[in-house]
């Protein structure tokens, strides 16, 4: 077994720290009251964490590419059937690039209907007034209830994975993300970039990304 770096730095800060601002908006937007502030500023962090993955899956490391783990339908049926690799994947299988899509895809729909939500009591999203109070009144349900649900469902499916993953096939996928490094009995396999070059982009790309959602929170109640 030969160890290779399979998550580059940013990708594995990218990982931790929307873990973190999603446990943060969970426990916020459920206590509710003042730390509705604190509910928001999380909400932009997530937003920021997005866009920088949405441009770093297009041109970050190897395995962090969409073009790499998101699986064609003749590979994922494939993957079902057991007609894979006769190695584990690097980075994620089919099934796991799928939870990786659903939980990116159910995020953007919680920062956007945020965005636009009103809890008619003391806090309206930034961009409130750039849609009628028909969609407003949806994008509020949906945030408070669907999208809060269904991403909570995700979160449980995914440590269920995790856990399955490391009782019944020993891989220590949380080890991985901490490291970067992925065990793998194949033959010179392709290692990502995570060069100190590709750090500092990553740096100034995060950057453009926070000070855009910085921009969007200055159109209504700010930070």
């Amino acid at each position: 077994m030969a160890l290779v770096r399979v998550w580059d730095l940013p990708t594995r800060v990218f990982h931790w720290a929307l873990v973190a601002a999603v446990v943060t908006l969970v426990i916020t937007g459920n206590i509710g009251g003042n730390w509705m502030v604190w509910h928001m500023r999380a909400g932009y962090l997530v937003g920021a964490l997005l866009l920088f993955r949405l441009v770093w899956g297009l041109g970050g490391g190897h395995w962090s590419r969409f073009s790499t783990f998101v699986p064609t339908p003749v590979g994922l049926w494939r993957y079902l059937k057991g007609d894979g690799q006769p190695h584990p994947p690097l980075g994620h299988n089919p099934l796991g690039a799928l939870s990786v899509l659903a939980m990116l895809t159910l995020l953007t729909l919680q920062v956007a209907s945020g965005l636009v939500s009103d809890d008619e009591i003391a806090f309206t999203g930034p961009l409130y007034a750039l849609v009628s109070g028909q969609v407003s009144s949806w994008a509020t349900w949906y945030h408070k209830d669907i999208g809060k649900l269904g991403l909570v469902a995700l979160v449980v499916l995914h440590l269920l994975a995790l856990a399955y993953y490391r009782v019944f096939k020993q891989r220590r996928l949380v080890s991985a993300m901490l490291s970067g490094d992925q065990e793998t009995p194949q033959v010179s396999p392709r290692a990502s970039d995570d060069s100190w070059a590709t750090r500092l982009l990553a740096v100034a790309l995060f950057a453009a990304c926070m000070g855009l959602m910085v921009w969007v929170a200055s159109m209504g109640q700010g930070f």
